[in-house]
C-alpha cells in the first residue's frame, strides 16, 4: 500500500503542479490547448484564472511534499481529495445546469474523479 500511496500522491501532485503553473504563466494559451476554451484578454477574467491556477500550483506542491515528508502524507491526501473531488463536483454541477461541455473538459472530469477516488481510497486505508 505504501507504493500505491506514493504513486497516487505523485500523480496528483504533478498534475496539479503542472497544470497550475502552465495556467498561471500563460492562461490564454494553456486554456485553449488543454480545454479548448478561448479566453479574451479580459483583465478580470485573467485575474480569476490565475487565482485558481495558483491554488492548483500550491496544492500540487503540498501534495508532492507528502511524498517526501511522511508527516505530511495524510495532509497531502486530504488536500488532493478536496481539490480533485471539489473540481469534479463543480464540473458535474455545471454539466447539469449549463449543458454538456467539450470532450477535453469531460476528460478532465474523468481524471479528477479517478484521482479523487484514489486519494479517498488511500485516506480510508490510512484512517482504518
Amino acid at each position: 500500500m505504501e507504493i500505491f500511496k506514493i504513486v497516487t500522491l505523485s500523480l496528483s501532485g504533478l498534475l496539479l503542479f503542472f497544470v497550475g503553473s502552465m495556467r498561471l504563466i500563460n492562461p490564454i494559451k494553456t486554456y485553449l490547448k488543454n480545454s479548448g476554451i478561448k479566453l479574451d484578454k479580459d483583465v478580470d477574467l485573467l485575474n480569476e484564472m490565475r487565482g485558481v491556477s495558483s491554488v492548483m500550483l500550491v496544492g500540487g506542491l503540498i501534495i508532492l511534499l507528502g511524498t517526501l515528508i511522511p508527516e505530511l502524507t495524510l495532509t497531502s491526501h486530504i488536500v488532493a481529495t478536496l481539490l480533485f473531488i471539489g473540481f469534479a463536483i463543480g464540473r458535474i454541477l455545471s454539466f447539469s445546469l449549463d449543458g454538456k461541455p467539450n470532450k477535453q473538459i469531460i476528460q478532465g472530469l474523468i481524471s479528477e474523479l479517478v484521482l479523487g477516488t484514489l486519494n479517498v481510497v488511500v485516506l480510508i486505508n490510512i484512517l482504518a
